[in-house]
């Protein structure tokens, strides 16, 4: 084996190599091999009977076939570190002094893709050294993509994400414009040109990315001049703020650049964590409801009623593929089974997301009732519950509960 064989090469003279082990000591001149020997090295404990290979070719033609395999490894590996030094020697550039979510996050993503990944950040005002660099975010006037420009404090700069959002962006909203579909492919573990991957990469800018556009950009979240109620520096664009080193303390360079990547970090880890929910939990869920709702008139004939095979946050997605499907009539009713009680539940669904007000609530005369008074107005069999508000109640099975949601949805208040 190459633990023992290789033992042996490098037992050398100053004029010849002996080469073997177990085998006849045969002298070559050193120079016609030195140039390979540091190749054989790359090879020890690679399962390889060097015996094997000179008993049937000779050690010439052996020292040639196993030079060769030892030449290829070693190229592999030349190539990869080629490859790691070149990234190694990409360069981002952000400014240096007080520091904001949006560049923050910029540089922890762009890192994220294969242009930029591993690249050295680099934070300074000095447009010189801004243009020598490979990408530039939040400093130097300049949105261009091209040339991995992308700065939105510019006069003129109008860039919004597209796809229905009109905020303006900030130089994380730009990054993620434009690489957001390869990190999102790369953390699902998909290929670019898949579905799934546009979902994800607009679901993440409407629930993550569009907020830190618009608080960097002063952006009110609510049409009013009325002053907040309260304070809220809780969001993350607050929070990396805070990293920011303290005016009362000595500062320098160094102490400044070791918060930003502090400001990297914490930014770029909520980030991913809000990516993976929406690949791991949001997309699954999405295509349980696609599914129920496709079959929904396999539960009622109305196609108002639609019955969720298997439990899961569905109401988001309802609005959004109703919406997508320009489905009508809406759906007034979802039955499911609760994921904690195990018990049946049927809920209104609201007119749109974040009212209480239903569609279509549970009948009046139900409301409040429970058990066997609740069976006897609602004419079912092991009625268990209704709301106040009629908008969801229950039966202890499945035949009950669906029996609610037909006989509300056949109700007249007016009757």
């Amino acid at each position: 084996m190459w633990s023992r064989g290789l033992a042996s090469v490098c037992a050398r003279t100053s004029n010849a190599c002996i080469f073997g082990s177990n085998l006849k000591p045969t002298r070559l001149p050193v120079q016609a091999w030195h140039s390979r020997l540091s190749a054989f090295g790359c090879l020890r404990g690679n399962r390889v009977d060097l015996r094997e290979i000179v008993g049937t070719t000779g050690v010439a033609n052996a020292m040639d076939q196993v030079a060769g395999m030892a030449t290829a490894v070693l190229d592999a590996a030349s190539s990869v570190a080629g490859s790691l030094k070149r990234k190694q020697e990409k360069k981002v550039g952000t400014h240096n002094g007080t520091f904001h979510c949006d560049e923050a996050l910029g540089c922890f993503m762009i890192r994220m893709t294969e242009k930029f990944g591993g690249a050295e950040v680099v934070r300074t005002r000095d447009q010189k050294i801004l243009d020598t660099l490979d990408a530039v975010l939040d400093v130097g006037g300049t949105y261009n993509p091209e040339i991995d420009r992308y700065d939105h404090h510019q006069r003129g700069f109008d860039q919004v994400f597209g796809h229905g959002f009109a905020t303006k962006l900030s130089s994380a909203g730009l990054v993620y414009k434009h690489y957001g579909e390869e990190i999102v492919a790369k953390e699902l573990g998909l290929d670019l040109q898949h579905p799934d991957v546009e979902r994800v990469y607009l679901a993440v800018y409407k629930s993550f990315m569009e907020a830190i556009d618009a608080v960097d950009n002063g952006i009110r979240q609510y049409d009013t001049d009325s002053p907040p109620k309260y304070a809220n520096d809780t969001y993350l664009s607050a929070r990396v703020g805070r990293l920011n080193p303290d005016w009362m303390d000595e500062n320098g360079p160094e102490k400044e650049d070791q918060a930003f990547h502090q400001a990297m970090e914490l930014a770029g880890k909520e980030f991913l964590e809000n990516l993976r929910y929406y690949g791991r939990s949001w997309l699954p869920a999405r295509s349980i409801v696609a599914e129920c709702l496709a079959a929904r008139k396999d539960a009622h004939e109305s196609g108002e009623i639609m019955i969720l095979k298997q439990f899961c946050p569905w109401k988001q997605h309802l609005f959004e593929l109703e919406q997508e499907l320009q489905l009508k009539p809406t759906i007034k009713y979802v039955v499911y089974q609760d994921d904690r009680s195990g018990s049946w539940r049927v809920q209104a669904v609201a007119l749109s997301p974040g009212m209480f007000e239903s569609r279509k609530a549970l009948p009046a005369p139900w409301r409040g009732l429970r058990d066997e008074e609740l069976s006897k107005v609602a004419g079912i069999e092991g009625g268990v519950f209704v709301h106040m508000s009629g908008f969801i109640g229950g039966a202890n099975s499945f035949q009950g509960t669906m029996e609610m949601a037909k006989r509300a949805l056949a109700f007249s208040e007016t009757a």
